[in-house]
């Protein structure tokens, strides 16, 4: 087979420079036209829902937030995927669409669906929230604070009101979750 294909490129060097010439034309066009993106987003349709609630432990956030949350979000259309993962002090549920759902449509059905269950969380134990329209590219980087000289009150409270505060300030940044600590807290009789 290799033999004929050998045998015919040397007999017909017109047919074949002009396809060498046309797969040619065709990349370079193919080099100048195409979207190419350095970071692709390969992200399903995901909506987060976020609580925060400083107070609780994290068995506490699975039973008193992430359970009602989820329950209710199991009746939507098109979910594929549900999950929940509940630190100390905040709750985050991914609720995971079908690719042809349009995503402003599926925030709205979130959105209905929170308004629904806004009685059944107490007020004190935090507001679920949707995070930001984001991608799961979004989540950039993570960080520890750690130091044998501060206490874990301290550490928080230097990350809520001098680091927080000096990196928002960065270009094309979205926002700063802290997780964790002890929230310092101020009694005034």
């Amino acid at each position: 087979m290799f033999d004929r294909i050998i045998k015919f490129s040397i007999n017909n060097k017109f047919i074949v420079s002009l396809f060498v010439i046309c797969t040619i034309i065709g990349g370079i066009y193919s080099f100048y036209h195409l979207p190419i993106d350095a970071m692709p987003d390969i992200t399903n349709n995901q909506v987060q829902i976020i609580t925060s609630s400083p107070a609780l432990a994290s068995s506490e956030i699975e039973k008193l937030i992430s359970f009602p949350v989820e329950v209710a979000m199991t009746s939507l259309p098109n979910v594929t995927e549900l999950r929940s993962v509940s630190f100390p002090g905040i709750s985050v549920v991914t609720v995971v669409f079908n690719d042809a759902v349009d995503i402003y449509f599926a925030r709205n059905l979130i959105f209905q669906k929170l308004q629904e269950i806004s009685g059944e969380i107490p007020p004190e134990l935090g507001k679920p929230e949707m995070a930001p329209l984001t991608t799961g590219l979004g989540e950039i980087y993570q960080y520890t604070l750690s130091s044998s000289k501060y206490s874990i009150a301290e550490l928080r409270t230097i990350e809520d009101y001098v680091l927080k505060r000096q990196l928002i300030g960065i270009d094309g940044l979205a926002e700063i979750n802290t997780h964790g600590g002890v929230v310092k807290e101020y009694e005034v009789i």
